[in-house]
């Protein structure tokens, strides 16, 4: 019987309950909580390098209004990199291949962001959907292009982290069957396979950050534009 390769994608079920939510809770547990001690460990002054050097880079270009949002943006980014990096171990589940979460994620923090906009400054926001300069004769065609476009961003926003993912879990399943496969008749290009397969898992924890990182830099994008 072969089995799909998208097969691992599926939510694991334990008892016919799906294990999806303690997959999206483990991630904090992985996160080192503040302590009462006058000096951090490592790993919290590291955290917290991090998490400063981010929020930093990232509400630079924003006005002092959208600097509220640094608690939620770099909360949802320590997120995402955990969710995406715990799916690489063996026998877990990445819940950010699921389009549905992605989108779940990526809706509500658009939304508020144009919402945010529209009660600020509305004719600006409206202006964003109408070119100045633009022809008579082209302003109903052009309106309905940025229309679409403005609610085509969320689905962007979901599909390039889903995408990304899919496709590097994909590579490395194909790849560790072809080691799997030739170990026994071809050992010497089943050690080549294998460096790349190496390589392959080193890229893909890269992309599995730049992709977080990316994530909340576009909704940083449309937080900048509407405040």
């Amino acid at each position: 019987m072969t089995v799909s390769l998208f097969d691992q994608f599926m939510s694991p079920t334990f008892l016919g309950i799906h294990l999806i939510a303690i997959a999206l809770l483990a991630a904090w547990y992985l996160v080192p909580p503040p302590t009462q001690r006058w000096m951090n460990n490592r790993v919290l002054s590291l955290q917290s390098l991090f998490i400063n050097r981010f929020t930093s880079q990232l509400l630079t270009p924003i006005n002092v209004g959208g600097h509220k949002w640094a608690l939620i943006l770099c909360a949802l980014m320590l997120y995402i990199i955990f969710l995406n990096t715990l799916g690489l171990l063996p026998y877990t589940f990445t819940p950010t291949t699921q389009l549905s979460l992605n989108l779940g994620l990526a809706v509500p923090m658009w939304l508020s962001t144009v919402l945010i906009g529209f009660r600020n400054q509305p004719t600006a926001a409206l202006g964003h959907l109408l070119p100045e300069g633009t022809p008579t004769l082209l302003i109903p065609v052009l309106i309905i292009i940025e229309t679409i476009s403005l609610f085509i961003r969320p689905l962007a926003l979901g599909v390039r982290l889903t995408a990304n993912l899919t496709a590097g879990h994909l590579l490395i399943q194909l790849i560790s069957l072809a080691v799997y496969t030739l170990l026994l008749s071809m050992p010497v290009v089943a050690l080549l396979t294998s460096v790349v397969l190496l390589l392959l898992t080193i890229l893909e924890i890269a992309v599995a950050m730049i992709q977080a990182y990316v994530f909340i830099l576009l909704i940083s994008l449309y937080l900048q534009e509407n405040v």
